[in-house]
């Protein structure tokens, strides 16, 4: 792996249906990978050889290493 960070981010759902959907590298940017959370429930995402950017939908607390933020609802 070249170019890649170890960084992890941590993803609360607040409501039920969050989408996290992961976006590849490369010269097209696809989706790859996608999961939905249930209020409460928690992911722990990671950057890697195939994931450059992640994309949360729904409203969602998000921790990385350069601080918490929270996202808006799906409405």
């Amino acid at each position: 792996m070249k170019n890649v960070t170890n960084d992890f981010i941590v993803i609360k759902a607040l409501e039920d249906g969050v989408n996290v959907i992961g976006l590849t590298r490369g010269t097209d940017t696809r989706f790859h990978h996608s999961e939905k959370l249930d209020k409460g429930e928690v992911m722990v995402a990671q950057f890697t050889e195939h994931t450059s950017a992640i994309k949360i939908r729904g409203k969602a607390t998000i921790q990385t290493s350069y601080g918490e933020m929270e996202s808006d609802s799906k409405k």
